[in-house]
């Protein structure tokens, strides 16, 4: 079909559904007397002007747009809304006159006209679900407000009580829905109905029909001489020496085990109830081939538990029993098992027997299976063999969702609408208040990762007066775990507090004493100590590449102030094999898979490599659980896995945005603090290698502040450097470059190159590397002579004893050409800055920071010599990789930002 023939197909649907909502509208306004009603019609009525509007949404849109692929994507959506929407309309034409048959039975037949589906509250639900399915893939099909309007109005059908009961559409067309007696006859000669106890006979001929408790959903229409007689809950009909039983239903509930009603403050999880209801709604209470088990997975203290108690509250009359049973314990679910037996009146002494009972129970029940969260145990063994009821099951261990059959939900936190409501609720803020706290409310929410359980105690929080809402931050940045253990008197969890239901899992690993369990909660400690942000976990790998270059030098002792020695590798976490010939990551997959098992981390794909996150409450958690001696072996476990990991420090610049944060959480501690935890021998190199980590960052003000303190507790004098410390003043002069103290550089760097040159041979790396630093120091300052000779010194001597592609003579080669341009010899550095990159093209990776800064300063001596387009051509190349591995506000990216556009509108002044 043509573009425009597809738009106009589109066009005249969207036109047609519209016209059929107006003249369904018109029908329901007729009415004078809404007497006999079913309320799911006025209900639904007034959904009916949202969904024109939204459909007149979809039309201006549809006229706008130019993908016609987007205009052919609409059409199956809005073919099912116009078959919906014209079933709505002939509902309304058939139950909205008051003539006739009453309301409820000639909604009852017209509804079994449709078929599966043909509630009223389910042909406008089906209706406002494809419009959230086309506002979902196509965001701009309708406003804020009108999806706001939208999700509203879902949830408001779904929470809608059904009207007609399951199975309406296979009853017979006799069926009566509304009240008062009814007297059905199929043969010649009279009917009698016994609506009451008492004996009823049967005759040839005539037929007596009677309702014994309400049991018997079946009965048996006569129309030739039978006998017919209810024994227990079958019928059991001779006729003509056929012999028949049939199993009868029970309409409503009549069996309820739950253990408390639904808390006042839930809110939120619409699409998620909806969801649940229509799964377990649609399922025929006839036996299936397969057992029908929904599973909700998920971190503790999210509401699963609240959830199914919502979902049970909603469907209570659906089912003729609905069980719940706690398997957090074998001897609880044992009791659980048995309680549910002795409530259908049989009596039992084990969980199997209580199975049996349920599986023979050919009724609709539904049986809610809590607090499955034992990673080790087989939760098959509780589930009853018939297939006649449907199961629930909530568990912290995602692998249960395996057990799924008919669906499975990971919750997480509830959406910021949700997750303000609870807050505000729990706060007993006056509803007319609301609006004037978001802000407050948002900070708030972003801090506790809108968590359920953290929610409703901070809201208690504050409504016991301790504090208000826009004061909360600071009362939990001071008390955090103080808050996070109180127990409100609302909506108690069942292990109390936050914390309590994150230990729950720490206790399964606790209690495996498997040494993947182990190597989980080491795991855990790790992460306590970083950033709860993405982690990528190539940093393990590269701590053991890192452990294998010093037991291969065999460095036992430290011969410098920032040596990491063997000491530092016996630090690290036992899933790091350090002996191994091979990175092996077998115990780092096992460990990192019980721990998402149990919802206490999530995992991630970065880069077709795996990371982890974590809740920040969970974070908080996995730190404050550790006493004071704990954290310190914590922290010096992480300071070696850091350190370890910067012998190869590919990681650190491909993935430098992820890690900044977790570099800036570890080093979040007072230095006097850290010297204390260890040996200065173990616990300086770390301090100084994640200096150098914050150098190349570019955390300036940090790093200032680090080394600051780190001179402090050391008892040195920033400005007179000791032998034994060289590496720290030479990172300290780096520094003071970065931050634009030059003259405070060149005197600390002076005198570090005068001790060097004493000691160390000419051509010794840490000598040249000292100068160096100088000659940068010295260009920084203006002192670009004074450089000049430094550099061509320290260029001539690389260039013997080093090849061509080696760092270091790269990098000299690269600081000389700066000093030619900045003397004047353009020429002379374009000729040094193109051999640099095209030397580094070859070798380095396309995103390697050493790449980037030759083809920077290639452009910047293009642009000097007036080769603009040279100039622009490798400056769009090095913004567009800074702008993908840099931060905002790293000034590599900013400075090769600020290069291009001067660039650009130097280009533009010309024309």
């Amino acid at each position: 079909m043509s573009g425009v023939g597809e738009a106009g197909l589109v066009l005249g649907i969207i036109s047609a559904i519209i016209s059929i909502i107006d003249a369904t509208k018109q029908v329901y306004e007729a009415v004078e007397d809404e007497v006999g009603l079913p309320t799911n019609f006025k209900k639904s009525a007034t959904k009916l002007p949202l969904i024109s509007k939204l459909l007149e949404d979809a039309e201006r849109y549809v006229n706008t747009v130019a993908d016609e692929s987007i205009k052919f994507a609409f059409t199956p959506t809005l073919k099912d809304c116009k078959v919906q929407a014209t079933h709505l309309q002939e509902l309304f034409k058939k139950v909205m006159p008051d003539e006739g048959d009453s309301r409820w039975d000639r909604y009852g037949k017209a509804a079994r006209t449709i078929g599966k589906g043909g509630r009223v509250e389910s042909l406008v639900g089906g209706i406002l679900d494809n419009l959230q399915l086309l506002a979902t893939r196509f965001p701009e099909v309708s406003t804020p407000r009108g999806k706001d309007q939208l999700a509203k109005a879902i949830e408001e059908v779904t929470l809608m009580e059904p009207s007609l009961p399951d199975g309406f559409e296979q009853m017979p067309a006799y069926a009566h829905y509304g009240s008062g007696a009814q007297n059905i006859n199929t043969g010649a000669g009279p009917q009698y109905n016994n609506n009451s106890t008492g004996n009823q006979l049967n005759g040839p001929g005539n037929q007596y029909i009677v309702a014994v408790k309400n049991e018997a959903k079946l009965s048996y229409h006569n129309s030739a001489s039978h006998e017919q007689s209810i024994v227990g809950h079958n019928v059991t009909v001779h006729n003509h020496g056929i012999v028949a039983t049939l199993e009868t239903r029970t309409r409503g509930n009549k069996h309820w085990i739950v253990p408390r009603s639904v808390n006042n403050l839930f809110t939120g999880r619409s699409e998620l109830l909806r969801r649940m209801k229509k799964v377990l709604s649609n399922i025929d209470i006839s036996p299936t081939d397969k057992r029908k088990i929904f599973v909700i997975t998920g971190l503790g203290g999210q509401g699963k538990s609240e959830i199914c108690l919502k979902v049970a509250s909603l469907m209570r009359e659906e089912f003729w029993g609905i069980f719940w049973v706690d398997v957090n314990r074998p001897s609880t679910a044992e009791n659980g098992f048995i309680a549910v037996a002795k409530e259908l009146e049989y009596l039992v002494k084990n969980v199997s027997d209580a199975l049996r009972v349920l599986a023979n129970t050919k009724q609709s029940w539904l049986l809610i299976l809590d607090n499955a969260d034992d990673m080790d145990f087989n939760y098959e063994v509780y589930l009853p063999s018939g297939t006649y009821g449907t199961i629930i099951i909530t568990s912290r261990v995602y692998e249960c969702r395996n057990y799924n059959t008919i669906g499975a939900e990971a919750i997480e936190g509830l959406d910021d609408q949700g997750s303000q409501e609870l807050l505000f609720k729990a706060a007993e803020l006056p509803q007319e208040s609301w609006s004037s706290h978001t802000s407050e409310a948002g900070k708030v929410i972003r801090m506790l990762g809108s968590h359920t359980l953290a929610l409703i105690q901070a809201g208690a929080y504050i409504a016991r007066g301790h504090c208000k809402l826009d004061e909360y931050p600071k009362v939990y940045q001071k008390h955090r775990m103080r808050l996070l253990k109180s127990r409100p008197k609302q909506a108690q969890s069942r292990y109390g507090d936050v914390y309590a239901t994150f230990e729950a899992s720490a206790d399964v690993l606790k209690k495996s004493k498997s040494e993947a369990a182990n190597d989980a909660l080491q795991l855990l400690q790790i992460l306590s100590m970083l950033d709860s942000s993405l982690l990528p976990l190539q940093i393990f790998q590269n701590t053991w590449e890192g452990c294998r270059e010093v037991l291969r030098t065999k460095c036992t002792i430290e011969s410098d102030i920032d040596t990491v020695t063997t000491t530092h590798v016996l630090q690290l976490p036992g899933f790091i094999i350090t002996d191994s010939d091979e990175w092996d990551s077998y115990r780092l997959t096992e460990a990192r898979y019980l721990l998402a098992s149990l919802s206490l981390v999530t995992q991630h794909d970065l880069d077709s490599s795996p990371a982890l996150s974590m809740h920040p409450l969970t974070h908080a958690w996995a730190k404050d659980r550790q006493n004071s001696e704990q954290q310190d072996m914590a922290w010096t476990a992480t300071g070696c896995v850091l350190a370890l990991s910067r012998f190869n420090t590919h990681i650190w610049r491909t993935q430098e945005r992820q890690l900044l944060l977790h570099i800036q959480s570890f080093l979040d501690i007072r230095i006097d603090r850290a010297l204390s935890l260890g040996s200065k021998a173990v616990v300086i190199p770390i301090l100084i290698k994640c200096g150098f980590t914050l150098l190349d960052m570019r955390q300036d003000s940090e790093l200032g502040c680090l080394l600051e303190g780190t001179f402090v507790e050391l008892r040195q004098n920033p400005e007179q450097p000791l032998v034994g410390f060289l590496p720290l003043y030479g990172l300290q002069a780096m520094s003071l470059v970065n931050l634009g103290k030059n003259q405070k550089a060149i005197e600390l760097l002076e005198q570090v190159v005068k001790i060097k040159e004493a000691i160390l041979a000419e051509d010794h790396p840490s000598r040249l590397a000292s100068q160096h630093a100088l000659a940068r120091a010295y260009q920084a300052n203006g002192q670009v002579e004074d450089a000049l000779e430094l550099l061509e010194q320290i260029v001539k001597i690389r260039r013997a004893i080093l090849a061509e592609d080696h760092p270091h003579r790269l990098a000299s080669q690269h600081a000389l050409a700066g000093a030619y341009q900045a003397s004047g010899q353009v020429t002379d550095a374009i000729k040094l800055l193109e051999q640099g990159v095209k030397t580094r093209d070859a070798i380095l990776a396309e995103d390697h920071p050493h790449r980037l800064v030759s083809q920077h300063a290639l452009a910047r001596a293009y642009l000097a010599n007036e080769q603009v387009k040279d100039a622009v051509e490798l400056l769009e190349q090095v913004v567009k990789i800074r702008e993908a591995i840099l931060a905002e506000d790293h000034p590599h990216r900013l400075a090769s930002q600020h290069a291009l556009a001067f660039c650009l509108r130097d280009i533009k002044s010309r024309e």
